[in-house]
């Protein structure tokens, strides 16, 4: 969220503290894993939109409100700076990471990404994640070009940014490579956009998590109405690289921006996201 745009923010953000009390908060970070298999990684834009579902998923989740067993961990992640961290893995790790109390986020694969919602499971109740129901037609395409696999990104309560489960600490964070076997399609408008720097360059696992950042801006100015009805989308939502003629504007829109404190790959400060939501265009804030 851009530094000058603080007013008329809910009293439950965790952007209504100054940016000094925060960092001198104690520092949390919110794990993101996603699954890296050598035979079929993900599309690019497929795991960026399920990592920021994935992230919408866990702040809605009712273990991470009021007294429920997530709550504390993310209101002192929240009184902190948003760091948010994605590392990769496949096989056993995969599996590993998935005994850990979290949530699992399907993507919908290929160039199905950005259609739709995704699906959400918790696999330590054993409960199999399922991908939306009109993926496989989405999906299917010449045999020369198959699609990618839908992206499978796990989210975890925050941890203390030196106190990672062993399980997810050994996981590596570079490496993250991941490209769209098509230009993705145009978004639809009339659901949320986060609309990506077209001038900087950031590996998958970066913006990733510049994507999940976006969706929490825009997550923590609706109103509780819009927020419902974005959970029952599915959290429907699309990522897309804006164009470099549009960029400048959408900065200065009014829309949350992304500003990154500069811990990995790029300067500190460089707008990296506008969330676009349609409840929030027009300089409106719940």
């Amino acid at each position: 969220m851009s530094s000058e745009d603080l007013r008329e923010i809910r009293s439950d953000s965790p952007f209504r503290h100054r940016a000094e009390s925060r960092d001198a908060a104690p520092q949390f970070v919110l794990p993101l894993v996603v699954r890296m298999e050598k035979s079929g990684p993900p599309s690019r834009t497929d795991a960026l939109e399920t990592a920021a579902r994935a992230v919408l998923e866990i702040l809605a989740d009712e273990r991470s409100t009021g007294e429920g067993e997530w709550a504390r961990a993310v209101r002192d992640w929240q009184d902190a700076r948003i760091r948010k961290v994605v590392r990769r893995a496949r096989g056993a790790e995969w599996r590993k990471a998935g005994t850990l109390p979290g949530i699992t986020v399907t993507g919908a694969g290929g160039p199905a990404a950005g259609s739709g919602g995704a699906t959400a499971t918790d696999l330590a109740t054993g409960t199999s994640p399922a991908v939306a129901a009109d993926a496989a037609d989405a999906a299917a395409g010449p045999a020369s070009a198959p699609a990618a696999a839908p992206a499978e990104v796990r989210v975890f309560p925050p941890v203390p940014l030196d106190g990672w489960p062993k399980e997810l600490a050994k996981l590596q964070v570079s490496g993250t490579e991941l490209d769209d076997p098509h230009p993705p399609a145009a978004p639809d408008r009339t659901r949320p956009v986060l609309w990506l720097s077209p001038e900087l360059e950031m590996s998958a696992g970066k913006a990733m998590a510049q994507a999940g950042h976006g969706a929490q801006l825009a997550w923590w100015e609706l109103s509780d109405a819009d927020r419902e009805a974005w959970r029952e989308s599915g959290f429907a939502l699309s990522v897309r690289t804006a164009d470099p003629a549009d960029w400048p504007a959408l900065t200065k829109s009014g829309l949350p921006v992304v500003r990154d404190a500069g811990f990995t790959e790029i300067a500190p400060g460089s707008c990296t996201v506008v969330a676009d939501h349609p409840s929030l265009r027009g300089g409106q804030r719940a």
